[in-house]
């Protein structure tokens, strides 16, 4: 039988993209992560422990700067997962317009690294983040990791105008 290259792949049973919202409140954090984790566990999502760790830090760590920065102007943040065949990005909607910033680690301080680990953990993996601003006025802040050490293309290109967290 002839195979034809106009005909598209069929996804896998894994991939998919699908997005929750959450009350802007500290008990989010850890539904969230557990939201997360239970959909990787349901969708079967071929992923090393070390890296749904890391993606569950990172879910705890985005969904906190939303409780703790974005609640008075969003009382309700969405968080979004997309998984492709080699790549899963996670994302935290809300809806204040302030674009965050790593923050150089300062061990004087006792919070305020959140996006610096985010930064690290996913470099560490191979992956990217950035912050984008939505129509509306807020912004998504995101993080792609690849399914596999061994995944060397991107999921998405960063704007030449954008810098990363």
């Amino acid at each position: 039988m002839e195979s034809r290259g106009s005909v598209p792949a069929r996804p896998l049973s894994y991939e998919g993209i699908w997005r929750f919202t959450a009350p802007a409140v500290d008990v989010s954090v850890p539904q969230a992560r557990h939201a997360v984790r239970d959909l990787l566990n349901r969708q079967d999502v071929p992923v090393q422990d070390d890296l749904v760790q890391g993606l569950l830090l990172i879910v705890s760590e985005l969904v906190t700067n939303a409780v703790r920065h974005a609640a008075l102007l969003s009382p309700e943040i969405a968080v979004e997962v997309a998984i492709g065949t080699e790549w899963i990005r996670v994302s935290v909607e809300d809806n204040h317009p302030y674009r965050p910033k790593a923050l150089e680690t300062d061990w004087g301080q006792t919070g305020g690294r959140g996006l610096l680990l985010v930064r690290e953990i996913t470099l560490e993996a191979g992956g990217s983040c950035d912050v984008e601003h939505t129509a509306g006025g807020g912004k998504i802040i995101w993080a792609a990791l690849p399914l596999r050490p061994d995944a060397h293309t991107a999921p998405v290109q960063q704007d030449a105008g954008t810098a990363p967290l």
